[in-house]
């Protein structure tokens, strides 16, 4: 009809200018029609090439039901073998079950999906992250890396190239990374590097259970042989990545979603000891007093400003150069998280105080000298003030760096993800230093590893109000699948989106 009105029109004009115009109006507005067409068709699949029902709906729901599977009421907490960490563990069996994975849970009660792929024969691609919790905890802690990777599974199995994939990948979801329970980090993570002394099975909880009675309790069985069998080969293993919130506020300053982690910071855990006199706070004369509480203020001032000017106090240490020097000044924190006094009566000189301190680096050199430096000024204090003191190493654990070729692929993954997001991205993907410890550190023990952070609100973590956006879950899943895509078989790795 369109065309037989123009011929018709076109009859009643004698000038060929007013027909060609009339002709050049026509083109434009069929143009403009088709392609606002074609582009909202183009915008219809790409959103549906994005997967949201899955990598954003589904998995923001699942954050959520895990969330409240709890061991207490009223807030979220599950630790090592709890009977919320036992619910858990089938409830995380049954997505990567849905997925299309292999699934079982070993005798640390790590949860595995594992596809074989194409090829059994090749090493395995590694990703996992924790289900256990803090007390008092957010839901996105652990959680988000292992429902991103088994959201991206999925995906893989429903465009049909999970069979497709050139190696065999295994997710797990790691039964004890926060160390609530037993105090002990790492339990599961370390049992799959071959890290975890056979001792670690006779570490007992408050209530005196042991970390071998508490599997027991749950179902599992395990003796010294057992924890041996679980360590994997690191001939087997081709690489390890985690997908974790950042626990820190830098995204979120920045404007990003994603990050890439470039290491780990190494810690140290000191249980400092001031013994004194004790006394009625009423009867003895301030110049007599060998007060272990005034004392352990002014080692916590110290602690806290050589924490701020690190440089103020090593400059004389020998081995501290310009770069560990540089490195303490952007990566060194220290944290006096628990403190406690003996009597604890509010009429009473105490008699004893002890204090926890939490140190951390990226450099491990410079962190030594810190440690040598702040126990040195602490005895000073302490043989001035005519109190005791004892420095006790809880816990050490060296800085971790993730692998270069593995940062590369995983700041390609966020790149491509964010893209297919937003359109063109100008900036380049953030890469950061992660000061929390992660089930990677021990796997770095049995093969090469890499991280990606995702922001969260505040860099709030450790608390309920730990929050993640719907869109960066989305993203995080978008990113995990982009990298999973380049370990599809050659003529599946570039789909168009």
């Amino acid at each position: 009809m369109a065309v037989a009105y123009t011929k018709q029109h076109f009859s009643d004009y004698q000038n060929p200018k007013e027909c060609l115009l009339i002709l050049f109006v026509c083109f434009l507005v069929f143009s403009l029609l088709f392609t606002f067409a074609s582009s909202t068709s183009m915008d219809s699949d790409v959103k549906n090439m994005l997967f949201p029902e899955i990598l954003r709906d589904e998995a923001v729901t699942r954050l959520n039901d895990l969330g409240k599977v709890s061991d207490a009421d009223g807030y979220l907490e599950r630790t090592f073998r709890s009977p919320a960490s036992v619910r858990a563990v089938d409830i995380i069996g049954g997505w990567m079950d849905e997925a299309g994975l292999r699934t079982w849970v070993d005798h640390m009660g790590n949860v595995h999906g594992r596809v074989e792929g194409m090829n059994t024969s090749v090493e395995a691609l590694l990703i996992g992250s924790h289900l256990d919790t803090v007390v008092d905890a957010g839901k996105f802690d652990g959680s988000l890396g292992i429902i991103s990777a088994i959201s991206a599974m999925k995906v893989l199995k429903i465009n049909g190239k999970m069979e497709k994939l050139k190696r065999p990948v295994e997710i797990i979801a790691f039964s004890d990374e926060e160390g609530v329970r037993f105090q002990s980090t790492f339990l599961g993570s370390a049992a799959v590097a071959g890290v975890l002394p056979s001792s670690a099975l006779k570490i007992s909880d408050k209530s005196g259970v042991t970390v071998q009675e508490a599997l027991k309790k749950s179902s599992i069985d395990i003796e010294e042989e057992s924890l041996f069998h679980l360590k994997y080969d690191p001939a087997s293993v081709w690489g390890y990545i985690e997908v974790h919130i950042e626990q820190g506020p830098v995204l979120e300053w920045v404007g990003f979603p994603l990050g890439v982690v470039k290491g780990i910071a190494g810690q140290t855990r000191l249980k400092v000891t001031v013994g004194g006199s004790q006394g009625h706070a009423g009867t003895v004369p301030m110049s007599l007093r060998r007060d272990p509480m005034a004392a352990a203020a002014e080692l916590i001032v110290l602690l806290e400003n050589l924490c701020k000017n690190p440089k103020g106090y090593l400059s004389d240490f020998g081995h501290c150069n310009d770069s560990i020097m540089e490195s303490l000044a952007t990566s060194l924190v220290c944290t006096v998280g628990e403190i406690s006094t003996w009597p604890s009566a509010s009429n009473v000189i105490p008699g004893q105080v002890k204090f926890t301190v939490d140190l951390r680096a990226i450099d491990d050199m410079g962190r030594e000298a810190v440690i040598f430096e702040l126990s040195n000024q602490m005895y000073q204090i302490c043989e001035r003030r005519s109190v005791s003191c004892v420095i006790e190493r809880k816990h050490d654990a060296n800085a971790v760096m993730c692998d270069a070729e593995l940062s590369s692929q995983l700041k390609s993954a966020a790149y491509t993800a964010l893209k297919r997001m937003a359109g063109e991205i100008q900036d380049e993907v953030p890469v950061l230093m992660s000061g929390a410890g992660h089930d990677a550190m021990a796997i770095s023990h049995l093969t090469k590893i890499g991280m990606l952070f995702v922001r969260c609100r505040g860099g709030v973590s450790h608390s309920p109000a730990e929050h993640v956006l719907d869109d960066d879950v989305w993203t995080a899943g978008l990113a995990v699948l982009a990298f999973l895509e380049t370990h599809v078989n050659s003529e599946n790795i570039h789909v168009q989106y």
